[in-house]
C-alpha cells in the first residue's frame, strides 16, 4: 500500500521556542481575567432577561446579577469566588507544525501562573485522598480539547467552568425509537432536576449523537458558544429554539426562586451516530458563562478576545 503525500504549504508556520513562551504568559492572562470579565454577549443576555422578567422577585435577582458584573469590572474583582476547572479548547490550523507536548506545558504553566501570581483560589484536588495541589492543575488538568481547522492560526479558548454548573453534567444513551420527542424529554427533565444547583439562568449546552464521549464533549462546546450563535443546520437550529421556549416556560428562574427566565441561551452541537443508538448530554455553564481566547499567528504578539 502506498501513502499520498500533499506538497508543503508556502505559508506553513514552523513554531519556534518563543511561541511557547507567548502561550504560558497568554494563558495566565486568559485564566485571570475570564475570571473577571464576563463577555459582551452573556452582559446583553442579562440586560434583556431582566427587561423582559415578569416576575418581580426574578427582576431583582437578575438586577443583583448585572450588578455584581458592574462591581467586578470597577474593582477588578473575580466575578465568582469558584474559579472552576481549567478547560482549553486548542483550535489548531493545519499549516502550523508544532510540539504537542510542549504546548501542552506551556498551557499548564501559564495556569499555575495564574493561580501563584495572582493569587486565586486553587479548587483541584486528588479525586481519592482529596489533596488540594494549590496550583488549579493536576492529573489531566488543565482539561484539554483539540479541533483542526484550515490556515496557519493557534486559538486557545479558556473556560473556567464552575462546579456548581458542571456537577448539573448528564449523559444518557437513548434508543433510536425515542426519537427527537424523547430527546427533548430528556433535555427537559435534566433541566428541571438540576434547578437551582447550576446557578441559573444558564446557557444550556446539548450534544446529540456520536459515540457517550463525543455526545458529552459535543455538550460542553455547545455551552461555551456565544449567547445569540445559531447552529447552521436548519434542523438542529429549530430544535435549539423550541427548547429554549420549553425550558423559560418551567418557571425556574434566576437562581431557582421563580421567573420566566431559566436560560440565557439553548445551544445544540450534533454528530452523527452508530444507527441502534441515540446518544443526548447536557452540560450546563452558569449565568457567568466565563470564556476568553488568545489567537495566535506567526509574526504578531497574540491577540485577546471573547
Amino acid at each position: 500500500m502506498s501513502l499520498t503525500y500533499r506538497p508543503a504549504y508556502e505559508q506553513t508556520w514552523e513554531v519556534d521556542d518563543l511561541f511557547y513562551q507567548r502561550v504560558e504568559e497568554a494563558c495566565k492572562s486568559l485564566y485571570i481575567e475570564s475570571l473577571k470579565d464576563l463577555p459582551p454577549d452573556v452582559r446583553t443576555a442579562l440586560k434583556k432577561a431582566y427587561q423582559k422578567e415578569q416576575l418581580e422577585s426574578g427582576k431583582e435577582i437578575l438586577a443583583t446579577l448585572i450588578e455584581t458584573v458592574e462591581k467586578a469590572d470597577q474593582e477588578k474583582l473575580l466575578i465568582c469566588q469558584d474559579t472552576g476547572i481549567p478547560i482549553y479548547w486548542i483550535k489548531v490550523g493545519n499549516q502550523v507544525r508544532f510540539d504537542g507536548l510542549l504546548l501542552e506545558q506551556a498551557i499548564r504553566k501559564g495556569t499555575e501562573r495564574a493561580t501563584l501570581e495572582h493569587p486565586l483560589r486553587s479548587s483541584i484536588c486528588n479525586t481519592l485522598t482529596r489533596k488540594n495541589h494549590g496550583t488549579s492543575t493536576g492529573k489531566s488538568v488543565p482539561v484539554l480539547h483539540y479541533e483542526f481547522v484550515e490556515g496557519n492560526v493557534i486559538e486557545v479558548l479558556i473556560i473556567p467552568k464552575g462546579s456548581g454548573s458542571e456537577n448539573m453534567s448528564y449523559l444518557s444513551m437513548l434508543t433510536p425509537a425515542a426519537g427527537i420527542e424523547g430527546i427533548k424529554k430528556y433535555v427537559l427533565e435534566c433541566v428541571f432536576e438540576s434547578g437551582a444547583n447550576p446557578c441559573p439562568p444558564t446557557i444550556v449546552g446539548i450534544g446529540i449523537g456520536g459515540s457517550s464521549d463525543l455526545c458529552a464533549t459535543l455538550a460542553k462546546k455547545a455551552a461555551a458558544r456565544p449567547v445569540g450563535s445559531a447552529n447552521p443546520d436548519p434542523e438542529v437550529n429549530a430544535l435549539e429554539r423550541e427548547l429554549y421556549e420549553l425550558i423559560n416556560q418551567l418557571g425556574i428562574g434566576a437562581h431557582g426562586l421563580g421567573g420566566n427566565t431559566t436560560a440565557l441561551a439553548v445551544h445544540i452541537e450534533s454528530a452523527d451516530t452508530h444507527m441502534t443508538m441515540n446518544p443526548v448530554a447536557v452540560n450546563m455553564m452558569c449565568w457567568p458563562a466565563r470564556r476568553m481566547r488568545a489567537i495566535f499567528t506567526q509574526h504578531n504578539e497574540a491577540e485577546i478576545m471573547y
